[in-house]
């Protein structure tokens, strides 16, 4: 590709090309290992966030934004705003999931929410295992994660689609933003919001 293409001629290439079809996003799965715990014996936030990273990678390759796209474009997703909660305790050895919804796309955004699970204890765990094409990740659908799970962490993102020759946002290609768009779902209810102010003590 010319070094030169600007966002036009970066659409008239990757508009053409096979984007994958799924009919949801996987599941992407890990262990908690020893590094990753905390001085409280859980595992720290830093690793949550890692975790959470994992499986926006495989949102990534999911909806053609994978390395050869970002090779070949000089495009790729930037973090712009984040909100995390921390739900429960996750400990060494746990066997986690995390499920990604998108929850809108247009132009040059796209807003999306990760769920952290731990399904040790969990019945029928064995119905999301499988494999996919990075460390970590598992292709299964988010309806057969086990209607008893509730999340330990969530986190929700926002992102922006970025030519990193150009130093500037640009919008998707159609292809890719159809894509996104035709994952897009509902938002959870807990999405949306803000971290609440602390009453001030001499007020």
């Amino acid at each position: 590709m010319n070094q030169d293409a600007g966002p036009a001629d970066i659409a008239d290439v990757t508009d053409t090309a096979e984007v994958p079809v799924v009919d949801c996003l996987p599941l992407v799965h890990h262990t908690v290992r020893p590094e990753w715990i905390d001085h409280n014996g859980l595992m720290s936030d830093a690793f949550a966030v890692l975790v959470f990273g994992y499986a926006t990678d495989a949102m990534m390759i999911e909806t053609g934004l994978h390395g050869g796209y970002r090779e070949s474009t000089g495009c790729a997703l930037r973090t712009v705003e984040t909100h995390l909660r921390f739900l429960g305790d996750v400990p060494e050895g746990a066997r986690l999931a995390v499920r990604t919804r998108v929850l809108g796309a247009a132009a040059e955004k796209v807003r999306y929410a990760h769920e952290l699970f731990v399904l040790d204890g969990v019945r029928n765990v064995e119905a999301v295992a499988g494999t996919h094409g990075i460390e970590g990740a598992v292709e299964a659908s988010p309806a057969t994660l086990p209607t008893e799970a509730e999340p330990v962490a969530t986190t929700e993102v926002l992102a922006v689609h970025v030519d990193r020759r150009a130093q500037g946002a640009t919008p998707f290609p159609g292809a890719i933003r159809q894509r996104l768009e035709s994952l897009t779902e509902d938002a959870p209810s807990w999405a949306g919001r803000s971290i609440g102010a602390v009453a001030d003590p001499h007020a």
